[in-house]
């Protein structure tokens, strides 16, 4: 049998150092933006860009990102997105203005999507086709695992350090990941040479952009804002003219009979909806623990270890599982659980504290960690080796988009519901969020009708 990489297990260790850093970045920044907000003197707009420029670039590059990478070398591509997301991360912890940090952030995006797809891709030339699958698995519980740890670690290091330690954090780790990078991942590119697609380039881009912007966006502005409708349609219809351009060009960026074959459309589905169900669910989870029980950002972090630990506990189990019910049977496993888990927290959770909290968390966790690796590998499994890199960047940007509409419709909805549940005596200042009803009482005599338990520790549903 097959044994693949005879240093491909050490190889797994420093893929998934450098894709930790990268998935941690996209939540770490949560608990840091009061702070922010107070020594910088970003408004709520700022506030919000410092945290979706980072999404915003990712996602639009990452179709590029990973084309380039089958094309010029995957471990070359993944060194130098490490090496502008180091660069960009210094930059960004010594920024004195908002628009500083804001590029700074969109800087770390282009790097980013240059090193995500090589981390994948990789994998799937190390490992073997018996091994691949437990491999995906780590990888894929690492991603998970930095996003649910990104706000316990930022509010670590506020409570030691400034605001910019969340940015610097990342450089240590990105020069380890470099050097391993570097000293032990072999080379791997597609084996036909690709001319560079520039027209391609510019639509997937400017289409993913679009989209994007008008998902994170409408949390605040609302579905029907003129921006966020033109956002979105204007990137739809360039997604169009993308699609339109891949089918009649000669050398195109992508494979759209591999894009659009059952296997990949089911996979990439699926991993829309697992991130979606997990990002949406921790928001209004971390929303319920700080603005309803009170928690400290510090105790949020906290609380939302089961999360963690459970990804961590099932994601190794996972491989073992698929051997013997099939991965389709545990994919819907992992699904069923999770749906199990965010019943909990929508039936049993309002009202009760904290322990039906923790179950949910542990079920959704558990969930995400059975589901995430055969996923992953029914993906990759889609096509050929030498199209790994246009595969991993299509698996990111389906999880960004995933992530991304998870926290802008539930978001949304949950801000609908509570604005609804309020009797129409309730000033209008206090009808739009939960948050914007904590400032609005802030202050206010015990006496009065109106309590709220905590102050907000977040300008936005986006944040």
């Amino acid at each position: 049998m097959e044994r693949g990489h005879p240093r491909r297990w050490a190889i797994l260790a420093v893929l998934c150092l450098a894709v930790f850093v990268v998935s941690i970045d996209t939540t770490v920044l949560n608990v840091a933006l009061p702070t922010m907000s107070r020594e910088l003197g970003a408004g709520t707009e700022e506030l919000q860009w410092i945290v979706d420029a980072y999404t915003l670039v990712l996602a639009g590059v990452l179709l590029t990102a990973g084309s380039l990478s089958d094309r010029f070398g995957r471990k070359k591509m993944l060194m130098v997105g490490l090496a502008v997301f180091g660069i960009a991360s210094g930059l960004g912890a010594f920024a004195q203005e908002p628009w500083q940090v804001i590029a700074a952030r969109g800087l770390m995006g282009v790097g980013g999507s240059f090193f995500m797809p090589g981390t994948l891709s990789i994998l799937v030339h190390v490992f073997s086709p018996e091994e691949r699958a437990s491999a995906i698995g780590r990888w894929g519980a690492v991603t998970a695992l930095g996003m649910v740890l990104g706000p316990l670690l930022g509010g670590l290091l506020l409570e030691h350090f400034w605001w910019g330690a969340v940015f610097v954090l990342n450089v240590p780790v990105v020069v380890l990941a470099l050097i391993g990078v570097g000293w032990i991942v072999p080379e791997s590119s597609d084996p036909v040479a690709r001319r560079a697609d520039l027209p391609g380039t510019v639509l997937s881009t400017v289409g993913m952009g679009g989209v994007l912007f008008g998902v994170i966006s409408a949390p605040t502005r609302g579905w029907g804002s003129g921006i966020v409708l033109t956002a979105l349609i204007g990137g739809l219809v360039v997604l169009a003219l993308f699609f339109l351009r891949q089918a009649t060009a000669k050398e195109p960026m992508l494979d759209l009979r591999l894009m659009f074959s059952r296997q990949f459309l089911g996979a990439s589905g699926t991993m829309a909806f697992l991130m979606f169900s997990l990002l949406g669910g921790a928001f209004v989870v971390t929303q319920q623990l700080q603005l309803v029980l009170d928690f400290s950002p510090m105790s949020a972090g906290l609380a939302t270890v089961p999360l963690a630990a459970a990804i961590v506990v099932s994601s190794p189990l996972s491989p073992l599982v698929a051997r013997a019910i099939g991965a389709r049977i545990t994919i819907a496993l992992g699904l069923a659980t999770m749906a199990a888990g965010l019943g909990v927290l929508a039936f049993f959770a309002p009202g009760a504290g904290y322990p039906p909290v923790a179950v949910g968390l542990v079920l959704l966790g558990a969930g995400m960690g059975l589901a995430v690796a055969p996923v992953n590998d029914v993906l990759m499994s889609a096509g050929p080796p030498e199209s790994s890199g246009r595969l991993s960047a299509m698996n990111d940007t389906v999880q960004e988009l995933g992530s991304a509409f998870g926290i802008a419709v539930i978001g949304s909805v949950l801000a609908l519901a509570y604005g609804d549940a309020l009797p129409g005596t309730v000033p209008a200042g206090m009808r739009h969020s939960l948050g914007e009803a904590a400032d609005a009482v802030h202050g206010m005599p015990p006496s009065r009708p109106v309590r709220c338990s905590a102050r907000p520790t977040v300008p936005s549903p986006t944040a």
